[in-house]
């Protein structure tokens, strides 16, 4: 059978604004029995495709535990194709935690886990579903749990659940994987990559997921789901082609950048050099002018005798001998 590629966000948004489906696959994500969630109105982005390429749905989520208790949580569901999208996502946090709506009367933040659907790869980590918790530790890394959950601590963390959808492939070994199973890129058809190929016969004695495939298949008979799928790709091929070049842009500037701090490293070597060579010169020149220095008082001292022994009646002759001298030597002095 043929469905509809759910990585794209017309698709994705019509697969989760269907109740059944949306509390089939929280609930797989969440581990959780997930028994009613309301879409927030109002809270789609990218659906125009504006100049933001993050797609999100805010839920509030009713999830019932083992022991039978209810609580009510929200769920951001965030998705992007693009890896240079990603730091959008603080932006949303940052959104849904000013949003007054999130919060009880009592003045605490109603408590939020958010899923990110990833249509890439986040470096070196393997696992395709990761599962982010946040633990409350005392100065020893100790983890409280005396007085825990509390609303406070809640209010101010979330958990987090990161999909890398170019992971989704493989075996199915649990719950999750059957449901997540509907985003593997690798049963894209080959002459269309809107569409995916599945063996509905796998699928057969599970009712939620026969649901699922069968909405699937409804958006890829609809026409204007696949022309609002075509826009969709049109509209992030230009988006990744403006972010490769911006990309390669980046990587050239950081490349001269590099170039540019070698050459001014050389550039300080050298002046540093000449700054050794000219502390050197001016040592030397130092050195000499103390040289000069003695050589001038050796002289003053050479043309006193000089003129004291000429006082004396000595002639240049047997000065120049007592002294040491060439006859030149003590005439000059004489004559200065």
């Amino acid at each position: 059978m043929t469905i509809a590629n759910p990585i794209y966000d017309v698709v994705f948004k019509y697969l989760m604004e269907d109740d059944r489906i949306a509390r089939t696959i929280l609930s797989a994500l969440l581990k959780k029995d997930v028994v009613a969630v309301e879409m927030r109105p109002h809270e789609y982005s990218n659906i125009e495709h504006n100049s933001l390429s993050v797609f999100r749905i805010d839920f509030a989520a009713t999830i019932r535990d083992t022991d039978g208790k209810e609580s009510l949580i929200l769920i951001e569901v965030q998705k992007t194709w693009l890896e240079t999208e990603t730091l959008r996502f603080r932006q949303y946090l940052a959104v849904h935690y000013s949003n007054p709506k999130n919060v009880r009367p009592d003045g605490n933040a109603i408590p939020m886990v958010a899923v990110y659907i990833l249509g890439h790869k986040l470096g070196g980590i393997k696992e395709p579903v990761l599962y982010v918790s946040h633990q409350s530790c005392d100065y020893d890394g100790q983890v409280v749990t005396t007085g825990l959950p509390n609303a406070f601590v809640e209010s101010l963390t979330h958990d987090s659940i990161i999909v890398q959808v170019p992971l989704l492939h493989g075996q199915i070994n649990n719950r999750l994987d059957m449901v997540l199973s509907i985003f593997d890129q690798t049963r894209k058809d080959e002459n269309d990559s809107r569409m995916l190929r599945f063996d509905d016969t796998a699928y057969s004695d599970d009712a939620d997921m026969e649901y699922i495939l069968h909405r699937l298949t409804m958006a890829a008979a609809d026409t204007d789901m696949r022309h609002k799928m075509n826009v969709e790709t049109e509209y992030f091929s230009a988006i990744e082609k403006r972010d490769s070049e911006i990309m390669m842009r980046d990587k050239e500037l950081a490349e001269k950048k590099v170039l540019l701090n070698e050459q001014q490293l050389k550039l300080d070597e050298q002046k540093s050099q000449l700054d050794e060579q000219k502390s050197q010169l001016d040592e030397q020149k130092s050195q000499l002018d103390e040289q000069k220095s003695q050589l001038d008082e050796q002289k003053s001292q050479m043309r006193s005798m000089v003129k004291m022994l000429m006082d004396l009646g000595k002639t240049p002759q047997e000065i120049a001998t007592s002294l040491g001298v060439d006859l030149d030597v003590v005439m000059r002095l004489a004559a200065e």
